[in-house]
């Protein structure tokens, strides 16, 4: 009868209902199942014989939510205010429904409750949960840029309290069965086995067919709304940590403190109502379609190695070799091993190889103390990690990842010494940020093999790798070097040969836009903290002095060298020179660079007003956002112009994955489409007519400017 539930009745008078969306590996909520729940509970409700009903699943997981990729499509429709308050409603009369029908109602959650799932177990009157190794619970809506919609702001506050609520929702961070139980989210937490055994048990036993804050003289646990101290201080509190994390490019917290804020104030009914209000204003707004669109469907696809070339075999890898022990090397050293790869870790000589591995064990050490990582598991990752200073050691390697310095010569003496001892189908991968590959691969005897894995630092934290095949990589060694960082669990975007590939000219137009405004006389801490305004994690100044001056202003002599005559200096390039070369001042590391730094401490530089003249007149605080924002969506522009990157969804996921730019954006594609390509452009031109031709717009996008055409088109309405 139904097609995306199972139901079943036992002797007892318990009716299962067991979800199985068709054609999913997860259930996700659609039209048909929302359609065939609400005939199913009125089927059991006019039932005498039913004295309960158990929501569970077939699947691996209880249910994952909403149907996102449709929700994008949904998006770009231009919604009415009607239609956004239409679609934010779609769940709320069922849902309601199912909580006061009459019959108690009970969540067995087999697997993953996030979302639409646990919105769904919130209205059962009861929740079991299996206590599954993986299984997570939450509600991670605000991280997409959206906010619960099925009733979870209004009826997780009423179970648990605004305070214990609210952190739950603006975080997202998923909760492990026992810690949902200590929340006080579910009821209770028992065997996977014995899971709907518990559930028929609730029923018979102690089933009650009413929510509590359907019950007469309900009282929010620890008040509602603005009212008593403890709702009062939390919502003080959060409003001024989400404007100080968020610098108020983010609506979904905000909506999401209205929500419970004024929700709670008044009953159930008119709390829910108030919820789809908030919920159809993000509907309308382009942030939560930019956060899904990139954070979501693109970044899956691309996780899901949709572009690795067919028919090819997949690898499975063994023993990986790493050339340098570095922080580089080290991190790539442990992502491989946590993925259960045994690895070799090779320096110039043994000593460098062994302390490369040592600030690993005492990084573990540090988590271990804090209980933020298993001592068994960290002796597991140290003990797949063996560092050798020979060559020959890594003679059975299936891939060697090269992490030197960044010197061309170097890296390709390095090369040749592999060649000498690797097996000749092994894979030889550079971590180079900005050497091209196809140059490279000069000298190497088999250059198929030979491809670029572009890791970022902290590669243990950071999630993309950026792939650059050369101009004789072959397709087997694409391939396999993508089903390498599928085990290390990292997203993979694939860049074409060039120098500085896609996400290094990205962000160096960004540092470099960043050392022209010092030079313009804006000072250190306005220029780090506008960026912080336009959402970057951290300023571009600040960045550049962790990551040391000198590193940046050497690999633009690299490029100086290499171009010669086809050169042209970047607009910091006087401030990198003047910082290494006259003042050294060369960065953190070195105790001063654009800051001083005093036991361990940034602070401002009060000589740099003697290197350059303070900015005089009225500071354009919009304007500087601009600059940073648009030179790297007007350089990415560039790249895809030039076939350096293919598809606006992966330069979306590296623009935001790999070098931090702003997630309420989208990535640096989704950032035009958004404030529209006309105006991006004629923006561009100002700007070029201001501060030189690096910001003037090439034919090619005033052309799809003059189109209006957009790097998403929109997809028509079904």
């Amino acid at each position: 009868m139904y097609t995306t539930i199972n139901y079943s009745s036992n002797s007892q008078g318990v009716l299962t209902l067991t979800i199985d969306i068709p054609g999913n590996s997860a259930n996700v909520m659609n039209e048909s199942f929302r359609d065939e729940l609400g005939d199913a509970i009125e089927r059991a409700v006019n039932d005498a014989s039913i004295k309960g009903i158990i929501l569970t699943s077939a699947k691996r997981d209880f249910m994952a939510g909403g149907d996102l990729k449709s929700l994008v499509n949904i998006f770009d429709q231009r919604l009415s205010e009607a239609e956004a308050f239409e679609i934010a409603e779609q769940l709320k009369p069922l849902l309601r429904r199912m909580e006061t029908c009459g019959k108690p109602v009970v969540a067995a959650i087999n697997g993953s409750a996030m979302g639409g799932g646990l919105e769904l177990a919130l209205a059962c009157h009861h929740r079991i949960v299996a206590d599954a190794r993986g299984l997570m619970i939450g509600l991670p809506e605000v991280s997409l840029g959206l906010m619960p919609g099925g009733g979870g702001s209004q009826r997780l506050p009423r179970m648990i309290g605004v305070r214990k609520a609210l952190p739950i929702m603006l975080k997202g961070a998923p909760l492990s069965p026992s810690e949902a139980l200590e929340a006080g989210v579910v009821d209770q937490v028992v065997g996977p086995e014995a899971l709907l055994d518990a559930a028929v048990r609730w029923i018979l036993e102690e089933g009650k067919a009413i929510q509590p804050w359907d019950e007469k003289g309900f009282q929010i646990p620890g008040g509602a709304g603005f009212m008593g101290p403890e709702p009062g201080q939390t919502y003080n509190l959060l409003a001024t940590n989400i404007a100080l994390e968020t610098q108020r490019n983010y609506p979904a917290p905000i909506a999401l403190l209205h929500a419970v804020a004024r929700g709670t104030c008044v009953p159930i009914d008119a709390g829910l109502h108030i919820e789809s209000c908030q919920f159809a204003k993000l509907l309308m707004d382009p942030v939560a379609r930019n956060m899904i669109r990139t954070l979501f469907v693109n970044k899956g696809e691309l996780e899901k190695l949709a572009r690795r070339p067919e028919k090819v075999e997949a690898a499975q890898f063994k023993s990986v070799g790493v050339i340098g022990a570095g922080l580089m090397g080290a991190g790539v050293a442990q992502s491989a091993a946590q993925a259960g790869i045994s690895v070799l870790l090779l320096d110039s000589n043994l000593e460098k190889a062994e302390a490369g591995k040592q600030r690993l064990a005492a990084a573990f050490a540090k988590r271990v103390e804090r209980g933020r990582m298993d001592r068994a598991k960290a002796d597991s990752i140290l003990e797949r990690i063996t560092p050798v200073d020979d060559y020959s050691a890594l003679a059975a390697c299936e891939l060697v990842v090269e992490a030197v310095f960044e010197n061309r010569n170097v890296k390709q003496e390095v090369f040749r010494q592999l060649e000498a001892v690797l097996a000749a189908d092994a894979i030889i991968a550079s971590n180079t940020s900005s050497l091209p590959i196809t140059s490279l691969a000069e000298g190497i005897d088999h250059p198929s093999r030979f491809i670029g894995l572009h890791f970022f630092s902290p590669v243990d934290r950071m999630p993309l790798v950026e792939v650059i095949s050369g101009q004789q990589t072959s397709e087997a060694c694409l391939a396999h070097a993508l089903d390498f960082i599928k085990k290390l669990r990292k997203t993979p975007i694939l860049v074409n040969d060039a120098r500085g590939f896609f996400t290094t000219r990205v962000i160096s137009a960004y540092l470099q836009e960043s050392m022209s405004m010092l030079s313009e006389g804006y000072s250190p801490t306005l220029i780090d903290n506008v960026a912080r305004q336009a959402g970057f994690p951290v300023g571009p100044l600040a960045m550049t002095d962790e990551l040391t001056i000198e590193i940046g202003y050497h690999a633009v002599n690299q490029e100086r060298e290499d171009l010669a005559d086809a050169w042209v200096e970047p607009p910091g390039y006087q401030v990198q020179k003047t910082f290494v070369e006259t003042l050294n001042r060369k960065g953190r590391r070195h105790g001063a660079g654009f800051y001083d730094y005093v036991d361990g401490e940034r602070y401002p530089w009060d000589g740099i007003r003697e290197v350059y003249l303070p900015f005089k007149g009225d500071v354009d605080i919009d304007g500087l956002k601009l600059r940073l924002l648009y030179i790297q969506s007007l350089v990415a522009a560039r790249c895809m112009e030039e076939g350096v990157i293919e598809d606006p969804a992966e330069g979306d996921v590296g623009s935001v994955l790999g070098i931090g730019f702003p997630t309420y954006t989208g990535g640096v594609f989704s950032l035009i489409d958004t404030v529209g390509i006309e105006a991006f452009v004629e923006t561009c031109d100002r700007f070029a007519d201001k501060f030189g031709e690096r910001w003037a717009p090439s034919e090619w996008l005033r052309r799809r400017a003059l189109k209006g055409e957009l790097f998403y088109p929109a997809q028509a309405a079904s």
